[in-house]
């Protein structure tokens, strides 16, 4: 089992700036990934960004590439999203995930959602 908790979300205005942890425990796979997903109502849950175990390959959705940055610590089994520029379309619940290789199957850990509101 992994846990995952995020920091605490909140305002912003458009324009700004913020920056959501997400920490790590538990038995966690060398082979991993995590990411940040985000989800608003009525619609499904989307990957905003995603970062392998080595932090050498990241991915992002095309609405936030250029504006969000994904970065982990692993010596405190930390993932970061930096988030500039905002706009109102990026409020939303956003969720730490970890994707992992656990034996012969791979697991989905999340965490329990933070609150991002970007006002206009």
């Amino acid at each position: 089992q992994v846990q995952l908790v995020e920091s605490e979300g909140g305002l912003a205005q458009a324009g700004g700036s913020m920056r959501l942890s997400c920490a790590a425990s538990g038995s966690i796979s060398r082979i991993n990934a995590m990411g940040w997903y985000r989800q608003t109502p009525g619609k499904q849950r989307e990957l905003v960004a995603v970062i392998t175990a080595g932090g050498e390959i990241t991915t992002y959705v095309d609405s936030v590439k250029g504006r969000f940055t994904i970065s982990r610590d692993n010596a405190k089994n930390t993932v970061y999203l930096q988030m500039n520029s905002l706009k109102p379309e990026d409020t939303a619940v956003y969720y730490c995930n970890i994707h992992q290789v656990e034996g012969l199957k791979t697991m989905d850990y999340w965490g329990k959602g933070t609150l991002i509101t970007v006002s206009s």
